[in-house]
Order: C-alpha cells, then structure tokens, then sequence
C-alpha cells in the first residue's frame, strides 16, 4: 500500500484506539457504581465479569480488545506513512489488545469477599488461572513495555515532551500492577484499596494510549528525525 493511501486508510482504525479507552472506563464506573455488594474501591474491575450482569464487563473486556486490535494495525500504517516506522511498538499495543480479549473470555475468580460469601482468596479455577497468567499480565506488561519503545522512538523523533510522559506512564503501570496485585493478595495495609489501585493504573495506561491514538492522528509528515537506522 503507497503511503498517501495508507494515510487515508488509518484515519478509522485510529479512531478505535480514540474511543477504546473511554469506552472500557465508561462501562466499568457505571457497572461497577451500580452492582450491589461490589466495593469499586477494594473490588478489581474484572470481578465485574462474575455474577448474572457479569456479560456485560466481559463484552467490555472482548469489544475493546478488538477496537486495540484495529488501533494496532492502523498504529503501524500511520507510522510507515508518516516515515516513523516502528515494529516492536504496534505489536505490543496488539499483545495488550489479545490480553484485553482473553481476560474477557476467561473469567477470573471470587477475591476480596466478592461475591457475597466467597472467601477473600484461595478459590483458583482453571480459567480464573488462565485469566490472570497469562492474559491480565499480559495486557500490562505489553502495555508498560509500548510505553518504553515508544519513549525511544519520541526521543528520536524529537518529541521529548511525549518522550517523558511514556516513560512516567509505563513506570506508573508497572507499580501500579505490582500494588493492585498484592492488594488483591490480601496484604494488609493493600487489600481495601486494591480497586482503587487498579483503576488509577487502567485509567493512566489507558489514558496514554488515548492521547497516543489522537497525537498520531494529527501526524501527517514525514518526521524529521529517527531513532536509529533500524525499526524498533
């Protein structure tokens, strides 16, 4: 595909990378304020997929899985056209959009006391095993990892601003998930605010591929410089 016709094509598949990000947040605040016994502050978002409404966090999980898909594929495509080419960042945006969609098809198990009469810990399926190994480390640690590559491409590019600001976010998301998952293995002084964790780690790392989605849009020339010779 010529560049000019790249450029024209990319426009839609960035815009899911735009809109995946409210959309996942959007669903779990209004799921998670509305479902009886569920504390958004102690509870992790994927415990939303539990339960008789628990379709409804698990077709968030799968839809904007998908949408991080198609941001992946148009990601690449802008890049080459603009004369940014980058391999590694594209494939791991879509590494965290197939984390994204296997977290949704395999549910995780009760932890924190949610459900109600489920003990805080030690219940362990097979699927609430695949849930969290390896798909939920999967997502964040592809996600933390595009932060790194692309703050190497935006030192190249010139762009030192968006440089620091995905490093600050792919060191946030790495804590942030080391914390949340001890919370969530009940360690104390953690385990009442696991949720909360969690959901400042998924808005900021979400956040990040938001303003990524809608920076790129805007990206129509070629750039001026770039980090080395080879893609990364």
């Amino acid at each position: 595909m010529r560049p000019h016709a790249m450029l024209k094509a990319s426009p839609p598949l960035l815009l899911c990378g735009v809109i995946g990000g409210p959309l996942f947040v959007i669903a779990f605040l209004i799921e998670g304020a509305l479902r009886a016994d569920y504390d958004p502050i102690r509870h992790p978002v994927s415990s939303l997929a539990l339960g008789s409404s628990g379709w409804t966090q698990i077709a968030n999980f799968v839809t904007t899985g998908l949408l991080m898909l198609l941001f992946a594929i148009g990601l690449r495509r802008r890049l080459r056209a603009a004369g940014r080419p980058s391999t590694w960042g594209p494939l791991l945006v879509g590494a965290y959009a197939i984390g994204l969609i296997g977290a949704g098809v395999f549910v995780t198990d009760p932890v924190g006391g949610y459900p109600l009469g489920t003990p805080d810990q030690g219940v362990h399926s097979w699927h609430g095993t695949l849930h969290d190994f390896p798909f939920s480390l999967l997502a964040f640690a592809a996600l933390a990892a595009a932060c790194f590559v692309f703050a190497r491409r935006f030192i190249g590019w010139d762009e030192r601003g968006w440089a620091v600001y995905s490093v600050a976010t792919g060191a946030l998301v790495v804590i942030g998930f080391f914390l949340s998952g001890q919370a969530f293995a009940q360690a104390e002084g953690l385990a009442d605010i696991g949720g909360l964790l969690q959901r400042l780690t998924i808005v900021i790392g979400w956040g990040w591929l938001t303003l990524l989605a809608i920076h790129l849009r805007n990206t129509d020339e070629p750039a001026r410089h770039h980090a080395g010779r080879n893609e990364s």
